[in-house]
């Protein structure tokens, strides 16, 4: 049997706005509304990851809390991390931590979307490595 990662799903509470974000921000191109209020809407990120936001019920504020049970965060990889820290920065979004060392090579820079939803850049030079007792890596990456 083999798996592919057709999309994932993201609650928002205000659907168009955050729609809106990813397509500013990270380029997302929407292929589909179902035209309701409020309305979902699925999302091509750079022809490959699709991305469907649909309206929340609730939410907590411990939603960017990386350590919360459950999917935490989208991992988006990079050739430069730089470059691509520099032009979301372009795009108004905001860095609160380093850049730090990827869990099997490469490094990893964390930040939020306009609902405080964390995701992150990660650049590596190959696949992930086999990681070795007690390197050193960012805890949640």
């Amino acid at each position: 049997m083999s798996f592919e990662v057709e999309h994932i799903g993201l609650a928002a509470r205000d659907t168009g706005a955050l729609k809106e974000w990813y397509a500013r921000v990270l380029g997302a191109r929407e292929v589909f509304t179902d035209g309701k209020t409020p309305p979902a809407y699925l999302l091509n990120l750079n022809g490959g990851l699709l991305i469907e936001i649909y309206p929340a019920d609730s939410s907590r504020a411990e939603t960017g809390d990386n350590r919360l049970a459950g999917w935490r965060h989208l991992a988006l990889r990079v050739g430069s991390i730089e470059s691509a820290r520099d032009a979301l920065r372009r795009s108004g979004v905001a860095f609160e931590e380093p850049i730090k060392p990827a869990g099997g090579g490469g490094r990893v820079l964390f930040f939020r979307d306009g609902e405080g939803n964390l995701l992150h850049l990660v650049e590596r030079s190959e696949a992930p490595a086999r990681q070795q007792p007690n390197e050193e890596i960012s805890p949640a990456c």
